[in-house]
């Protein structure tokens, strides 16, 4: 039996002059890319985008980003990094996590047996290579036990961001949970530095996080580009949410929880949005 989602689409006349399909074949076209992922049907347009606050180092920073609704916490385990804190200090603010808020613990080219040694000490952790990492170095790393992953994309800046291919990146690291996108700048994250979201592929099978420069400034206008080109997709800030020094740059692994508060209203915002065209969409055809 044929289902809906196997029937083919139907073919409208072009019009005339534009070599497009009609009024009718447009709007298929228009489901497909609030939908998401071609592949994906409609209802992963609406799922909520999922929040990480990464960079933490300090216990209210933790409370103040569960309290806005993060739904997973990053610490950094790269020493060189001013954000980074020791596997045990990751452990003792990670124990302040509630239920279904997720610990994650990011790695750069590290050891695959250091990996698991500091992964053990944080229970339901997830792992993220953010580093030179190969698909099978990451896959040892979250083997014993098995953990799920995230496998960092460093897409480069400008009109460099059209040249990395990301639908053979995800295909390459087709085991991790989901590919994170960065800029890619000297150094490992963290930057503050956003690349250009419109340059990325308009179909990728997988589920994408976006980071690299988002604040509570600019994270909608991400989700509202990135979002149609994937399977699912979640945001993960870190500078965009830190205090602000003395001299009014933000200081590395301090959070501020009124930018926290901000940066998640932003993203609720778009999910809104987003929301709003299916509907509007879906209630004109």
């Amino acid at each position: 039996m044929t289902t809906t989602s196997d029937a083919p689409r139907p073919r409208y006349p072009s019009q005339p002059g534009t070599g497009q399909q009609g009024t009718e074949g447009r709007s298929w076209r228009a489901h497909d890319h609030l939908a998401g992922h071609p592949d994906s049907g409609l209802p992963s347009t609406t799922a909520r985008t999922r929040i990480k606050i990464c960079g933490l180092t300090r216990e209210e920073d933790v409370d103040a980003a569960v309290a806005a609704g993060a739904d997973a916490i990053g610490f950094v385990m790269y020493a060189p990094s001013p954000r980074a804190v020791s596997p045990e200090r990751a452990a003792q603010l990670a124990r302040r996590l509630p239920p279904f808020v997720s610990p994650v613990l990011l790695f750069v080219n590290e050891a695959t047996a250091t990996v698991q040694a500091i992964s053990a000490l944080v229970p339901g952790c997830v792992l993220q290579f953010h580093g030179d990492e190969s698909p099978q170095e990451c896959m040892a790393g979250a083997a014993s036990p098995s953990r799920a992953y995230l496998r960092a994309a460093r897409i480069p800046l400008g009109d460099g961001a059209a040249q990395f291919d990301l639908v053979k990146y995800a295909n390459d690291h087709s085991h991790a949970q989901a590919i994170l996108l960065d800029a890619h700048v000297e150094g490992y994250g963290g930057s503050g530095k956003a690349f250009n979201w419109s340059l990325l592929p308009p179909s990728v099978s997988s589920h994408l996080v976006l980071s690299g420069g988002l604040t509570p400034a600019n994270v909608t206008d991400g989700i509202l580009q990135v979002r149609p080109r994937c399977k699912t997709l979640a945001v993960d800030v870190s500078s965009g949410v830190e205090a602000d020094g003395p001299d009014g740059k933000p200081v590395k692994g301090i959070k501020d929880a009124e930018k926290i508060q901000r940066f998640v209203a932003a993203v609720r915002a778009a999910d809104a949005q987003l929301a709003k065209n299916l509907h509007d969409l879906l209630s004109a055809t």
